[in-house]
């Protein structure tokens, strides 16, 4: 059975990636924050990547598949993905990192594919890309990349805020000009698990396969939710449509895991 360790496995991602996983392999996820919950699973491990090394844990759980979904400081991240990329050149062990659709947001008038080159403009996209170019130079069987645009579905963070700023009677900010793809998390951990089971490699666009407008897009997950006549701000960053979209064309997973903006804003409602 593979042993899988989930780093960051308390966040919002990562814990929804351990309970998709947890009952078919032997999941371990670390957390940072005390918790009595998670103290008491003694399949989560306390690990804080400012102070602590990641060496004790791997060399204790010897995991087969190390799945990153963990948040924080950029240059703690980096050295921590480093460290990780030394144990799987010398261990029979992979890692599924999870990356970004910024890894492509200085380029804009199109959509990206999985091998297309990135570049950004961004503090965030290039942090991404950082790692993802250390873990490129690796032999194929080492890695997946798995590039996500933004993440919706029932408890997201994202969803959080719309539903706080509306409740508050505050102006949500959208962006008319635009044009992305979405996804929502309960097919993000199933994407995954499929990606786990079938042992394949490469990189992987997990988002929508067809595309909207920002803006379109929030009116239709505020009008799904019930609200009505929410207050919008819109912010216009250029006069054409600029894209931010990450679509599959290469690694393309079998229908059943792909998903339509339409069903990310239905996963909205979904308890």
């Amino acid at each position: 059975m593979e042993r899988i360790l989930i780093l960051g496995a308390s966040g919002f991602i990562g814990n929804a990636i351990y309970k998709e996983l947890c009952s078919y392999f032997d999941t371990h996820g670390t957390y940072c924050t005390d918790s009595r919950a998670l103290e008491k699973n003694h399949q989560f491990h306390q690990y804080d990547m400012e102070t602590d090394s990641l060496d004790l844990l791997l060399y204790n759980l010897k995991p087969s598949i190390i799945i990153s979904a963990v948040r924080g400081s950029f240059e703690a991240q980096i050295a921590l993905h480093y460290s990780v990329i030394s144990y799987i050149l010398t261990h029979p062990c992979k890692l599924i990192f999870l990356s970004s659709a910024n890894v492509f947001d200085a380029f804009t008038n199109y959509p990206s594919y999985e091998y297309d080159k990135t570049l950004s403009q961004s503090i965030y996209g290039r942090f991404k890309i950082k790692i993802e170019n250390a873990l490129l130079r690796l032999p194929n069987d080492k890695y997946n990349i798995l590039r996500l645009p933004m993440v919706f579905g029932q408890g997201s963070p994202r969803l959080n805020e719309i539903k706080t700023l509306i409740d508050l009677g505050e102006a949500i900010e959208v962006f008319p000009n635009v044009v992305i793809n979405v996804t929502e998390i309960s097919k993000i951990t199933q994407q995954i698990h499929y990606i786990v089971n079938r042992k394949l490699q490469g990189v992987f666009h997990l988002g929508s396969s067809d595309l909207v407008h920002q803006k379109d897009f929030v009116e239709d997950i505020c009008e799904i939710l019930g609200y009505d006549n929410p207050l919008f701000k819109n912010v216009y960053d250029s006069n054409n449509d600029r894209y931010l979209a990450v679509l599959p064309k290469d690694n393309l997973l079998p229908t059943n895991l792909q998903i339509s903006v339409q069903e990310v804003v239905e996963a909205s409602l979904k308890k």
